[in-house]
């Protein structure tokens, strides 16, 4: 069976999970975070290479304040955990999205961890925080539009190549799978550019209890995809 190379995972259903225990939301968020935490030996044992996680996006601040809150903590205490974990695993750690609305002392966790694994060479781990597809893109064309107005660029001379170096993954391949927990089927914003060939792989599972047979069930899946990118194969 092979791996994708890239795995990406919008991690959906805390909320769901934690009202079906009877337990309110920063209960599943929690468990969310302990499923994460989980994941690491999984996705290398399986090959998996490169590894993306949809963290919190540039709407979820509309959420209520006491939620975001209480996710502002979960996630600094996991980012302060995350240094010795990801270097004991060799795992590189890289966060995209923006610093806008992000506190001080969240943006001061986001650069020790990944200036403290910046050398490893396994894993390569991405969360994406405060991160949205179309925000991504649009700074990325500012970024070009800048160059343009000060003359380095033409702009018919602006390639797919040229966009894609400008966006937070621009060291990454695009992902070979995205997964999303919970029963959605939408992308939410999440990697819109880089998803042009991915297959998209949806279960009713919520996060907190996805495991290594979720895992599984889906590169089986993976495995019985025809990847075409647009080709037609010939018989």
């Amino acid at each position: 069976m092979v791996a994708p190379n890239h795995l990406a995972i919008i991690m959906d259903g805390n909320g769901r999970w934690a009202k079906a225990q009877g337990k309110p939301r920063t209960y599943g968020h929690k468990k969310g975070r302990d499923t994460l935490d989980g994941m690491y030996d999984m996705i290398y044992n399986h090959g998996i290479k490169y590894f993306t996680v949809y963290a919190f996006s540039t709407e979820n601040w509309k959420r209520p304040e006491s939620e975001v809150k209480a996710l502002m903590t979960i996630l600094k205490n996991y980012l302060k955990t995350s240094i010795k974990r990801a270097n004991d695993r060799n795992i590189r750690v890289r966060v995209i999205g923006t610093d806008d609305n992000v506190s001080p002392d969240i943006q001061k966790n986001i650069k020790e961890l990944v200036e403290a694994t910046k050398n490893n060479t396994g894993l390569q781990y991405t969360i994406a925080f405060n991160y949205g597809g179309r925000d991504e893109i649009r700074r990325a064309v500012t970024s070009l539009a800048k160059d343009v107005e000060a003359g380095k660029l033409k702009p018919d001379d602006i390639t797919e190549e040229m966009i894609n170096s400008r966006l937070d993954t621009w060291e990454l391949p695009d992902p070979d799978l995205i997964l999303r927990t919970s029963g959605e089927q939408r992308l939410s914003n999440f990697l819109l550019w880089q998803a042009a060939y991915s297959e998209f792989y949806y279960t009713d599972c919520h996060w907190p209890d996805f495991n290594e047979e979720e895992l599984e069930k889906a590169i089986e899946w993976y495995n019985r995809r025809d990847r075409r990118y647009g080709a037609v194969k010939e018989e």
